[in-house]
């Protein structure tokens, strides 16, 4: 791995650290661990997707040329994101009160297939694609969490969000991120770790899709259960 690279993600890993300690001073013990995190991971995601389009070589085709060698703004971009997965990781193990074994693999996977991507600097253009198909939905998935800690659980706003992400992530990882899983496979150039970390981070979106698609059920359920009580009155 190139030093430059090296040395983007260990000044990455300080910048999100610090900006978690900046928000969490400023917000105080007003919010939790979680939230002052989520706020750092929105901004992240914002800055992902904005720096993977960016990246994009071709329009027409997003994922070409495929298996072909890295180009600086995909090293660094991906570099961005890969400082701020080893950030977010640490994170996971001091947030005592909302462990997530799940969230922990999705992280290592993703680490283990950026760091063979910058080492191998090959396959840009699909582990660019993968991180806007990763990172397309999560504004959505920190900002229902977030809207709750402020007091709008149960709410519209929370319901809308919800929508907006459960469709944001079926487009992202289960339309495209298939696509995207089976060209990375079928390179015969591409590394056989990053064709393994490919399939592993599918796999995890699947699981992913299904627990989305009960909590989806569930709340609009809940929603119109509540509204036709309302409704009898």
């Amino acid at each position: 791995m190139e030093d430059y690279i090296v040395r983007r993600v260990i000044s990455g890993v300080m910048l999100w650290s610090t900006s978690f300690l900046v928000v969490r001073n400023v917000l105080g013990k007003r919010f939790s661990f979680d939230f002052c995190n989520r706020v750092v991971s929105t901004a992240h995601a914002l800055l992902a997707v904005s720096l993977a389009s960016l990246s994009v070589q071709d329009w027409r085709c997003p994922v070409c040329p495929s298996a072909s060698t890295s180009s600086p703004a995909q090293m660094k971009a991906l570099a961005v994101t890969l400082s701020y997965l080893i950030y977010d990781l640490i994170c996971c193990c001091f947030d005592d009160k909302n462990p997530k074994l799940d969230n922990s693999i999705h992280h290592l996977v993703s680490i283990v297939g950026i760091v063979a991507g910058l080492a191998y600097r090959m396959c840009g253009s699909e582990m660019v694609a993968s991180m806007w198909i990763t990172e397309i939905s999560s504004p959505f998935l920190h900002m229902r969490e977030l809207v709750k800690e402020l007091g709008y659980r149960d709410t519209n706003l929370n319901l809308a969000l919800d929508v907006l992400f459960a469709t944001t992530f079926s487009l992202a990882r289960m339309v495209a991120g298939p696509y995207l899983t089976y060209v990375t496979l079928t390179a015969a150039d591409n590394p056989l770790l990053i064709k393994a970390m490919a399939l592993g981070l599918q796999l995890v979106s699947a699981f992913w899709f299904y627990k989305i698609l009960r909590m989806l059920r569930y709340k609009i359920s809940k929603k119109l259960s509540s509204t036709a009580k309302s409704s009898a009155r």
